[in-house]
């Protein structure tokens, strides 16, 4: 049998970032940096206006004020975009629009506010102060400054400085592309009317899909697939070239008419193995495809296998499939936080097993953190999952949990 902690750093080192790509800002959404963004000028790239208003030299206001009135002729009107650099003719006003760049020789802007808004000329309430609402030029960035560090993850602020650089296209980890393969003859999608007897609603396809997303990853969900070896062999096949992952759930039971171990292993390097840890015990990792393999393809794609139980499936992806997802993608930060909770309750865990039970998880920083678990430990629930925000984590060789002993828990949502 294997530990959770072996069979995590397994994966962990089978897998790496997406290799990098150039892509349009509108695909970089969400995406790891792959490589530091430099600034190739300043920004702005020169001094502009913040404020709408009056360009002056602010010495030739040193008189202005309504009880002293020393007005300003207007000389120009300047506005955002306007080529070619406007020299301000001493003594005079320009006035200028928010963004607009300062004439030459300016070096103030009095807002209209505090103006009588003159058209041919200008009075203000006061003079004005070398400086006052002008963004100088390389005020926000200096060229050659590394303004988005590899690593960094893509959102929307983050994007806006790379458009206000003229960045059309940015090197990154690419999302991860993940196909979502469900197994099982009992298997027919949810709103089927007229179902057979024993027939099972397929909701591992379903959690993925929704978990893969959330993780930061594209999914590809492929409708469920019957309990035979032929069918599978040829949607792996027809799927793995648009896939960086694949996550295939049910068929690992070890009698005679589950398929997936039968399937698997001519075609790479999957091992299957019992893991010490509850639910989610059995569990198949390796590669598909590749040098070797069955399949023509010569890129090899790594692929889990998990139980087809949808708490088992969910708790195996956060904890498995979830962190290499993050580290694909080019995370550095891959796992979900953690808290130690006081647990209200108590119950009993299984020898030897790591036991991962749905919990509700309260507090804060300051107070502390309490945990109730939700359902009966011993027996996975679907609807217990559904409303817990975190996992409770006992230990192998914790039997039973006491009231008011302390237990780490993975924290599944804020």
């Amino acid at each position: 049998m294997r530990s959770v902690q072996d069979h995590l750093a397994a994966v962990l080192a089978a897998v790496g970032p997406v290799p990098p790509l150039d892509v349009v800002l509108h695909d970089a959404v969400g995406c790891i940096l792959a490589a530091d963004l430099v600034a190739t000028h300043d920004l702005p790239a020169l001094s502009v206006a913040s404020r709408d208003g009056y360009a002056v030299a602010a010495h030739d206001t040193s008189r202005s004020g309504y009880a002293t009135e020393t007005p300003l002729p207007v000389a120009h009107d300047v506005r955002p975009g306007q080529g070619g650099a406007l020299r301000l003719v001493p003594g005079t006003a320009v006035r200028i629009a928010s963004g607009a760049p300062l004439p030459i020789g300016a070096d103030a802007v009095v807002p209209l506010e505090e103006t009588d808004r003159g058209t041919a000329r200008v009075s203000m309430q006061r003079p004005a102060v070398a400086g006052q609402h002008v963004r100088a030029a390389g005020s926000d960035v200096r060229a050659g400054d590394v303004v988005l560090a590899v690593g960094t993850r893509l959102g929307a602020r983050q994007l806006a400085l790379a458009a206000a650089m003229g960045r059309g296209r940015l090197r990154v980890h690419p999302t991860p592309r993940v196909v979502l393969l469900s197994v099982g003859d009992e298997l027919v999608e949810p709103g089927s009317t007229g179902t057979r007897p024993g027939a099972v609603y397929e909701a591992d396809g379903h959690a993925l899909e929704a978990a893969v997303r959330d993780a930061g990853a594209a999914s590809v969900r492929v409708a469920a697939l019957p309990d035979d070896r032929a069918i599978l062999r040829e949607a792996l096949e027809d799927q793995l070239v648009r896939a960086d992952l694949v996550v295939l759930t049910g068929g690992l039971s070890e009698l005679t008419h589950d398929t997936v171990k039968d399937v698997l292993a001519p075609l790479g390097t999957v091992r299957l193995d019992q893991v010490a840890m509850t639910p989610g015990y059995r569990h198949g990792f390796g590669a598909i495809g590749g040098e070797g393999s069955d399949f023509q393809q010569d890129r090899a794609v790594p692929i889990f296998a998990l139980q087809g139980h949808p708490v088992a499936a969910q708790v195996s992806f956060e904890v498995f499939v979830r962190p290499a997802l993050r580290a694909m993608a080019g995370h550095t930060e891959v796992f979900r936080p953690s808290v130690a909770a006081v647990a209200e309750t108590g119950w009993l865990s299984p020898p030897g097993l790591r036991q991962f039970v749905p919990a509700t998880v309260l507090g804060s920083p300051d107070e502390g953190y309490r945990l109730v678990p939700l359902g009966d430990p011993s027996e996975p629930s679907i609807s217990a999952l559904a409303h817990a925000n975190a996992l409770a984590v006992v230990g192998e060789t914790d039997l039973t949990v006491h009231p008011g002993q302390t237990i780490h828990c993975l924290v599944l949502e804020g």
